[in-house]
């Protein structure tokens, strides 16, 4: 990877970062959660399947879940 593409990686990442957090300032605890949940499970789902685009949405579907039912736990 040249300089200048790793340059161009480095403020897509940052920016991607800064407008995910940005995006949960409204958002209760629980819904905060759900999506959390969302974004760790679609990513296990990718890595397990091999990007598999069904492995990502089933492993997000599935993270979403688990991360709403944790957060009526800390009630």
């Amino acid at each position: 990877m040249t300089s200048v593409s790793t340059h161009r990686a480095a403020w897509l990442a940052a920016s991607v970062l800064f407008l995910g957090l940005s995006a949960c300032s409204g958002m209760s605890g629980r819904q905060q959660d759900t999506a959390v949940g969302a974004g760790v499970g679609a990513l296990g789902g990718a890595i397990l399947t091999g990007g598999s685009g069904v492995g990502t949405v089933g492993g997000a579907a599935v993270g979403a879940v688990i991360g709403n039912e944790v957060s009526k736990d800390k009630k």
